[in-house]
């Protein structure tokens, strides 16, 4: 009776699962991913409602991926499952978002209120009576869990669980109990758009820093500058970019920030990862006298094993929420803040001139009459063919470490999951990805994924054709994980898959005639051919483009190569 007077006091009430589509709406959510289920089928009614459009999976898995891909393009998404059954189902996804800092907002459809306070014995539980006991799990892979289980309290946890989404750049969890679904709240808070800015750097503190920073800086004679994935998901890209371009500093970035800078720069010299790196690249950043490292992630891929070599006493780092000069730690003062004064400040740098080294085709490989594609021609080769402002996604694997060795035109966002590497990622991120670009009105997504891979989450070439999505496919058949032969087990069978006849499934998946173009490629001459036809590369958002790509079961990147023997050499390791 309370709640039913409190509802009429209310000038515009709203239900709460309106509010909460509504709110994801404004902070630039228009796609909601996910899978339907008994406990969330009446909040499915309100995405229309709220200008949403639902997508629907295969699987939570894929929805998950799919998430991630469309939050790396957009800037934030959404998820929809069902209780238990649905929501462990995209906790691998969730984790990994977690880890490489994706903000995806998971809203669980849970039993009604009434359920959880009497210990129903209901489907999809454990049948101990814990409702309780999913969200425990998840809270270890959210940066918030908000549980809308009081009518009162709901507008508020929705608002605090976005903000936090965006700001910490993580999953939230969001319960929406059955009989919650329905409940008024007021409306009239969406009138007020979410605080979305990050608390100021303490003035004082942060002149400090840029103080010290600038006294180093000028200081040096032979500086460089490593991006690295943090400066693209805390949103200091416009920052780092300044920066790069007034100082002209050498610049390089580590794997996971491939597409962070502006590549045709002519300060920016390539991919940095310790011995991963090309020869070039592994003198210019290791001989520097000072490393200006952003966002700075050092796990073992993106470190090619742990082999970086860059002394702390020559390294300022700028992180999301401390800056660290030498072995001094400055907390609370943000990056952006210190970077964009750094910036203006900067003045003249007396730097002596340094080689910027290129990613090149090797001459053997260029002149070769080998026909084969092999990835030492391959990726050089694919940044000729890239366009301004593609999406590319490479799949953990041969794909990630081969795209260290292409040059991006300006503008290519890159996704990958480096730190996570969940084999099956880039394929559900690529429709993900692929619809976000559509919203954003980018013509090109294009998804680099190995056979072994790609098994794992095929299906959603049947999310992408029944959305409408066209982006470009290369499958490389290489006849299994070669990621895994390389770590343990090169000739092993179960590093072995099944052969698909690839180019097939879009028709099995009912794509329609005339929506999807095939092809298979085994030698460099067709490949070339492929990226000469202008109907295969154009922006054409009406045809899909699924390419097998053949190439030899044993060949790898020479990046690969490298670390898998860094991890064998780790796993086979005792204490």
């Amino acid at each position: 009776m309370a709640q039913d007077l409190r509802s009429q006091e209310l000038q515009h009430p709203m239900d709460v699962a309106e509010y909460l589509f509504r709110r994801l709406h404004q902070v630039g959510v228009e796609s909601v991913h996910g899978v339907p289920g008994d406990y969330n089928l009446v909040a499915l009614d309100y995405i229309p409602k709220a200008g949403l459009k639902w997508v629907g999976n295969c699987n939570e898995l894929n929805a998950g991926y799919a998430a991630d891909g469309y939050a790396r393009v957009k800037g934030i998404s959404a998820l929809v499952t069902t209780f238990g059954v649905g929501e462990l189902s995209a906790v691998n996804a969730i984790a990994g978002a977690y880890s490489e800092y994706v903000p995806i907002v998971h809203i669980v459809g849970y039993p009604s209120t009434l359920s959880q306070k009497n210990g129903a014995l209901l489907h999809h539980t454990l049948g101990n009576g814990d409702f309780t006991v999913f969200a425990r799990m998840s809270k270890e892979i959210s940066c918030a869990v908000s549980m809308l289980n009081h009518q009162h309290e709901a507008a508020m946890l929705i608002d605090n669980a976005i903000r936090e989404c965006i700001l910490k750049s993580r999953p939230v969890y969001i319960s929406l109990p059955s009989d919650m679904v329905q409940k008024k709240i007021d409306g009239d808070r969406l009138n007020t758009p979410l605080d979305l800015d990050y608390p100021p750097n303490e003035q004082e503190a942060e002149d400090y820093v840029v103080n010290v920073v600038l006294k180093y800086l000028h200081a040096a004679k032979n500086p460089v500058i490593v991006v690295d994935g943090c400066a693209i998901r805390h949103r200091a890209l416009k920052e780092t970019h300044d920066f790069v371009k007034k100082s002209g500093i050498p610049t390089f970035v580590a794997p996971m920030g491939k597409g962070a800078v502006d590549e045709t720069l002519p300060n920016y010299g390539g991919v940095y990862a310790g011995d991963g790196s090309n020869a070039g690249v592994k003198d210019r950043v290791e001989s520097a006298d000072l490393v200006l490292s952003i966002g700075a992630i050092q796990s073992d891929f993106n470190t090619a094993g742990f082999t970086v070599r860059m002394s702390q006493m020559n390294t300022i780092d700028f992180h999301s929420y401390h800056v660290k000069v030498r072995y001094s730690e400055y907390p609370r003062v943000r990056m952006n803040g210190v970077l964009a004064k750094v910036t203006s400040k900067l003045g003249n740098l007396s730097i002596e001139a340094g080689p910027t080294p290129t990613n090149n085709i090797p001459h053997d490989e260029a002149t070769s009459l080998e026909p084969t594609i092999t990835h030492a021609w391959l990726w050089p080769r694919l940044g000729q063919w890239l366009q301004p402002n593609d999406i590319i996604i490479t799949e953990t694997g041969t794909s990630n470490f081969g795209i260290w060795e292409t040059r991006f035109p300006a503008g290519v966002n890159a996704i990958s999951q480096v730190l996570w590497g969940s084999i099956g990622y880039a394929t559900g991120s690529c429709q993900g990805a692929a619809l976000a670009a559509r919203e954003k009105g980018i013509k090109r997504t294009i998804l680099f994924t190995g056979d072994g891979s790609f098994q794992l989450t095929a299906q959603e070439v049947s999310t992408m054709l029944r959305n409408g999505l066209a982006p470009i496919i290369f499958v490389l058949c290489n006849n299994g994980y070669t990621i895994e032969r390389l770590i343990h087990g090169m000739q092993d069978a179960y590093n072995d898959v099944q052969q698909w006849n690839y180019k097939e499934l879009p028709a099995v998946f009912g794509a329609k005639d005339g929506t999807v173009l095939t092809y298979r490629v085994e030698s460099k001459q067709a490949l070339e051919q492929l990226f000469q036809n202008e109907e295969f590369s154009s922006g054409d958002t009406t045809k899909m483009r699924f390419v097998e790509l053949v190439m030899p079961w044993d060949d790898a990147p020479a990046a690969l190569k490298g670390v898998a023997s860094a991890a064998a050499k780790t796993n086979s390791k005792v204490d």
